[in-house]
């Protein structure tokens, strides 16, 4: 598309050459206009593909976070330019002839450097920044549309593993029990997370409601005999497999 694009300009320049503006008005909307559309491409496409070349490997946090600072540029831009974008988005004309007639340059109008480095008989003060306000808003759909991409791909991979999370099968009781033994070893956090966190995150990861855990936490407390039931289990468990897997 660069190279297309670079092609059309390249004749577009030779016809604006050979011919001339027949009114003012010709030229105003030529290089307010029509330029602008062509070279807004180039613009764009080519920040895509520097975007693209420089977007650094790694997970979705810094993928965004590089996005994110890609569209904090494009606000750069807009804020230094505040004033020629009210006039441009107000379809103000009033400084037409100033901004898109070739050869009638204000230097007190905010001029880019761009300007004087480019061919006048094919440029006027303002016009490619016209075509760069264009490229601007097509660059911050395609970085707003990637983003929304990466969210959208979280909530189905979320989804996904919702869908397949592990159910148990054990007793609530026996969960709570466990949960209970973690906390008093602290085993999250050095003991600094409350039993409560601890106790949804639990019920969000195998889909599961404990209810009214710390009453049934005081019914094990509450136990004459064999507090720790479950955990007793799990430890005469783990000891047999270990026994059956070295042959004994």
């Amino acid at each position: 598309m660069i190279e297309i694009t670079l092609q059309k300009l390249t004749k577009l320049k030779r016809f604006i050459n050979e011919n001339e503006f027949k009114t003012i008005e010709d030229e105003i909307i030529f290089f307010k206009e029509l330029k602008p559309k062509i070279v807004s491409k180039l613009i764009y496409y080519n920040a895509i593909y520097k975007i693209e070349m420089k977007k650094p490997h790694g997970g979705q946090r810094i993928i965004k976070k590089y996005l994110n600072n890609e569209l904090a540029k494009l606000k750069r831009f807009f804020d230094n330019n505040l004033e020629f974008y009210k006039y441009y988005r107000t379809n103000s004309t009033y400084l037409d002839e100033k901004y898109f007639v070739r050869g009638k340059f204000d230097i007190k109008l905010s001029l880019d450097t761009f300007y004087f480095e480019s061919d006048h008989s094919f440029s006027t003060s303002h016009d490619y920044k016209v075509a760069k306000v264009i490229a601007n808003d097509l660059i911050e759909v395609y970085l707003e549309d990637q983003i929304l991409n990466m969210n959208k791909f979280s909530r189905a991979k979320s989804k996904e593993i919702r869908s397949s999370l592990l159910k148990w099968t054990a007793s609530k009781t026996s969960l709570i029990e466990l949960i209970y033994s973690l906390h008093a070893f602290k085993a999250f956090d050095d003991g600094s997370s409350e039993i409560k966190v601890i106790v949804r995150i639990f019920e969000n990861t195998f889909g599961i409601d404990l209810g009214d855990f710390y009453h049934t936490y005081l019914e094990l407390r509450n136990r004459k005999n064999n507090r720790t039931k479950f955990l007793d289990l799990l430890k005469d468990s783990l000891i047999k497999k270990m026994e059956e897997q070295e042959g004994k």
